[in-house]
């Protein structure tokens, strides 16, 4: 179930690591390369967001939705947009205003961030486009993308894809139950 709490976290986490400040569509993708890592080594997102093709590449819907939204919101508590088709923090964040996230989820945000947080939001762009093969062109639309194509493009082979799936379902299947419970 997706969680905006959970992924303004990341965001502003990502955020503090750059300075504060970013392209939302280098921020979009730095999300979705996570999103797509913790898929593989979970079976589950950190946030349970969607993911989605679109023009630009692959994206985390709802965060899309928040980005590009202006709604009182826990996004809009911690991130605001800027000129520029940027966004920036709010204000300053300190640990415990990462309360969601527990190390191994702010491990992965690191490890994206060493990896592709010095690369300009375009080449960021291109690379989704070229290397993450769960990305289809929707010319000019936008598909879903199922979690067992990440689980493929990530090198996962068909029994690994099976579990993953039974694990990712039976996440979504709790999700439900405690939904309904509150």
């Amino acid at each position: 179930m997706f969680s905006e709490i959970r992924v303004t976290q990341m965001a502003a986490y990502l955020l503090k690591k750059r300075g504060g400040r970013m392209a939302y569509i280098k921020l979009l993708k730095l999300l979705y390369l996570a999103e797509r890592q913790a898929m593989a080594k979970w079976g589950e997102s950190i946030s349970g967001d969607l993911f989605v093709s679109m023009p630009q590449g692959p994206v985390l819907s709802q965060t899309y939705d928040l980005i590009k939204g202006d709604t009182q919101s826990p996004w809009n508590d911690l991130i605001k947009g800027e000129a520029n088709y940027e966004v920036s923090l709010v204000h300053d964040i300190e640990a415990e205003d990462l309360d969601e996230l527990c190390p191994a989820e702010l491990k992965i945000l690191d490890q994206i961030f060493e990896e592709f947080g010095h690369i300009p939001r375009f080449e960021i762009v291109k690379y989704t486009h070229d290397h993450c093969a769960e990305w289809e062109d929707p010319r000019g639309s936008s598909y879903p993308i199922e979690p067992k194509n990440v689980f493929r493009a990530m090198g996962k082979n068909e029994h690994q894809v099976q579990k993953l799936l039974e694990k990712h379902n039976e996440q979504q299947q709790l999700d439900l139950l405690k939904a309904r419970l509150v």
